[in-house]
């Protein structure tokens, strides 16, 4: 009896943390309407950037509902790490344990960001796939156009102040900007996409920096910086 609550619970999980937000972001990115001259508008990427943020967002608050605060969350990583730890150190010496309280204190944003990683190369997989073989039920998305709604730039702003304050707000203000930070990548990477349909091959700029992307890692925190300054610099319409 004990299994069968234990695989309904993780079934469950799968359900709410894979199942649920891909079928309301597919449910989205299908959306069109007739503009003008009956053209067909589709769901435009900014709004979906705007799903993902929020279920992300949401997916992170209940971390913190079910595993507590940065303090509850080093208990538990300790409690799991404790064995292997004690096999090879013997006592967990402070630094060590001041690393678990910083894993503890960043965990919430951490889990959130990297589903919405994961959620974002998929979907990208499967529509190239889809439009490659003509199976695709949308055009693929324009990611040049992508623009953020207002209110993600107003919460990062509130997200910084938090970080101020100490405690619990800057606990929910930290993993919040880590949060914030995938929504501003995909703001920049659309300036950059801007910037290389004006260079003579774009495919080439943009295949040699995904590549130096996936290697190293820090090129996105530029990217990020990037899409921060978008709207508030219109670099978008200087360089379209």
């Amino acid at each position: 009896m004990p299994n069968v609550a234990g695989n309904l619970l993780a079934a469950a999980l799968f359900a709410a943390l894979n199942v649920v937000p891909v079928v309301l972001l597919v449910h989205r990115s299908l959306l069109a309407r007739t503009g003008p001259c009956n053209a067909v508008e589709w769901y435009p990427p900014g709004l979906m950037a705007a799903w993902l943020t929020a279920l992300s967002l949401a997916a992170a608050a209940v971390i913190v509902v079910f595993l507590g605060g940065p303090q509850d969350m080093q208990d538990a990583l300790r409690a799991v790490l404790a064995p292997a730890l004690d096999r090879h150190l013997g006592d967990i010496p402070p630094e060590l344990d001041d690393l678990l309280a910083f894993v503890a204190f960043v965990l919430p944003g951490v889990v959130a960001t990297s589903w919405m990683v994961m959620t974002v190369s998929n979907a990208s997989l499967a529509q190239g796939l889809l439009a490659r073989f003509g199976a695709s039920w949308r055009p693929s998305p324009d990611l040049a156009s992508l623009g953020l709604p207002m209110w993600i730039p107003v919460l990062l702003a509130f997200a910084s102040g938090a970080t101020l304050l100490g405690g619990t707000a800057r606990f929910i203000g930290v993993n919040v900007l880590i949060v914030l930070a995938v929504p501003f990548c995909l703001a920049g990477l659309a300036v950059l996409h801007t910037v290389a349909r004006r260079l003579p091959r774009p495919a080439v700029t943009l295949t040699v920096f995904y590549l130096l992307a996936g290697i190293l890692g820090w090129p996105l925190l530029l990217i990020a910086l990037l899409g921060l300054l978008d709207s508030p610099l219109g670099l978008r319409r200087r360089f379209a």
